[in-house]
């Protein structure tokens, strides 16, 4: 039992010494000052090449959860669901991210909801991000 114990330990430290960790914000151009940058900070873990999972604050004590998949290359497909309402406000998109300097990435997306707004439209956003891969 403790060799299994112990090989447990060391393959989950082992999965995250080799992860990265990914620190992203998109622009709201709605708001002033410093929380156009701030309200929607967020942070992700990509478990692989190819899929990134996090979470992002999206305002005043509201989260939400995202999941990316990179399709190729530097382009993404991207899933964004709040904590509250969550299939009720889930949203789909595509991305690209522009290595700017180092690690440091501009990520242009444009998302769309899943579900049809009270006025029957499904009227998409194009939006501006910031990430920075450690």
């Amino acid at each position: 039992m403790k060799k299994l114990l112990l090989t447990a330990v060391v393959a989950f430290c082992t999965l995250f010494a080799s992860a990265q960790i990914m620190v992203v914000t998109t622009y709201d151009g709605d708001l002033e000052g410093a929380e156009r940058l701030t309200n929607n900070a967020g942070i992700g873990y990509m478990a692989t090449d190819q899929i990134t999972a996090g979470m992002t604050k999206a305002g005043d004590d509201e989260y939400s959860v995202f999941v990316r998949y990179a399709v190729k290359d530097d382009l993404y497909a991207m899933m964004t669901m709040p904590t509250k309402d969550g299939s009720d406000k889930m949203e789909i998109g595509l991305g690209y991210s522009f290595n700017v300097w180092n690690n440091l990435y501009f990520e242009p997306n444009y998302t769309m909801p899943v579900k049809e707004d009270a006025n029957g439209d499904r009227e998409g956003k194009f939006r501006f991000g910031l990430g920075y891969r450690f």
